[in-house]
């Protein structure tokens, strides 16, 4: 079996090559950071598929099935709102200030301490939240491929980090969106294979397994329900789509991964295109992991698989590799490590934009074009080590504990950036230079504040408990402390 697996894995690594040596020729400087603005629209849409759906979510919407049923729909349909929020606002924003980092605009509309910050914090998040993410892709491979090879962890992950480090390096974004299109279509096409792969294994009809969902849930529920109508809890429908539609603004709209891609497009017009193009995708293919994960369930009740005595992210994995033979782990190998790689190679090039443009501000440093790339380089590979050594921090105190804070931590940086952007966009007051260092205090403090209200939710508000409108409640906490601190155009000339 590990043998079969690697001779796909040696091929699908030089078909990405194949791409890098053909997108990476005649590059220059903005190659790198905005592939020269001349991405084809649909392409970039297309690969978009994959950077959204990371390895994590390729093992945890079906898994999540069995304990949150199809709830997870109601985030999906946040995510429509989130991304018409970003084609009509934020990307007529970005294009008419002609920025290569998202984090510019906050500079010029607020100061380069909210500049600073918002690049900061989108940092400390991208770096931790992909490598975890990546990590576990590492992980789950390494469990059910490399350790019977007796090839140990740090080397697996080595390997994979180099390879996205090579693939990278020279092209920049102008690769990434085409790489992408690769991943995008193996990650699909793992989805649509293992399903394939059940069906004949199970001899059923989609009827027949649409009626046996009613009981293969936890605990026997029915995994085919879709609204929550319990207030308090997480999965509360009102509490998923609204919360969907704000990660969707933050981590999507206010991300310099998920942006620098949209704004290689040649137009506004044609960003809006990709948009539109990437979400109606995107809303399909969650649909096709929400249908996986209940006829997983099925599958596992008529084969007489306890998927109860496995974390729900294994379900898949133990399932793909015990019991739907060589195709169906050769798809989830394939799926799982293109959605690895399609959110790692974005990161790679939009953390080395920030640090170039944000922090470094490399085009008013090095007046030499040669110089700035030879900046970049050194910060590309700089990331690509910090990238690994946080995955080999983890992989040496591994537990479950220790993701789910890491976790939490890169959820919580994105509430100060949608602060800071609310506040730039839709006021016109102005922070005094005398107060603008508090910029920086405001977006620690509040999002402290919000995890010991996180904690103890229970106990204060009547069992209620947070879900994905507490990135909401501390952008708009920070939001109104920025405005207790400003002041109007009028005030600030007399």
């Amino acid at each position: 079996m590990q043998t079969f697996i690697f001779t796909f894995f040696a091929l699908y690594v030089v078909m990405l090559f194949i791409i890098t040596s053909v997108t990476s020729r005649k590059t220059d400087k903005m190659s790198y950071f905005t592939g020269n603005r001349k991405s084809p629209w649909f392409v970039v849409a297309y690969g978009m598929i994959g950077s959204s759906l990371s390895g994590v979510t390729f093992m945890s919407v079906p898994g999540d099935v069995y304990t949150t049923q199809f709830t997870y729909l109601g985030v999906v349909l946040g995510y429509i709102l989130g991304y018409i929020v970003i084609g009509l606002l934020l990307l007529p924003l970005y294009y008419r200030l002609n920025v290569t980092s998202i984090y510019e605009y906050l500079g010029e509309r607020i100061g380069n301490e909210a500049h600073k910050t918002g690049a900061l914090f989108f940092f400390i998040s991208r770096l931790l939240g992909s490598a975890l993410r990546m990590y576990l892709v590492i992980f789950v491979l390494q469990i059910f491929v490399f350790d019977g090879w007796n090839i140990p962890i740090w080397a697996t992950a080595t390997v994979m980090i180099a390879i996205i480090l090579l693939y990278t390096f020279r092209g920049g974004i102008k690769t990434v969106v085409w790489t992408d299109m690769l991943q995008t279509t193996f990650l699909i096409c793992a989805l649509i294979i293992t399903i394939v792969v059940i069906f004949k294994n199970m001899n059923t009809t989609i009827s027949d397994i649409w009626q046996q969902m009613a009981i293969v849930g936890k605990g026997e529920t029915d995994c085919r329900t879709v609204f929550n109508l319990d207030w308090r809890n997480n999965s509360y429908f009102l509490k998923q789509i609204f919360g969907g539609m704000f990660i969707t603004i933050a981590m999507t709209g206010l991300d310099q991964d998920m942006m620098q891609k949209n704004l290689s497009c040649k137009s506004l017009k044609e960003s809006q295109r990709n948009m539109l193009s990437f979400t109606i995708i995107l809303v399909l293919v969650n649909l096709l992991f929400l249908f996986l994960g209940g006829l997983l369930l099925v599958f596992a009740n008529n084969n007489g698989v306890d998927v109860s005595q496995f974390p729900t992210d294994r379900i898949y994995p133990e399932i793909a590799f015990n019991y739907l033979g060589k195709i169906g782990a050769l798809v989830f190998v394939f799926g799982l490590i293109s959605a690895g790689f399609s959110s790692a190679d974005g990161t790679f090039t939009a953390l080395t934009t920030t640090v170039c443009y944000d922090i470094l501000n490399i085009e008013s440093r090095f007046t030499d074009e040669n110089a700035q790339i030879r900046v970049r380089r050194i910060v590309h590979l700089v990331i690509s080590i910090l990238f690994l050594t946080v995955i080999l921090i983890v992989a040496n105190h591994h537990n479950d504990a220790l993701i789910r804070i890491i976790f939490m931590v890169a959820s919580y940086t994105y509430g100060p950036i949608l602060g800071l952007f609310v506040f730039g966009m839709f006021t016109k007051r102005i922070i005094p230079e005398n107060r603008r260092f508090l910029v920086p205090i405001i977006s620690v403090s509040i999002p402290t504040i919000c995890y010991f209200l996180a904690s103890n939710s229970t106990t204060l508000l009547n069992g209620y408990k947070f879900g994905y409108e507490l990135l909401v409640l501390n952008g708009l906490m920070v939001f109104i402390t920025l405005l207790s601190i400003s002041k109007n155009k009028f005030q600030l000339t007399t």
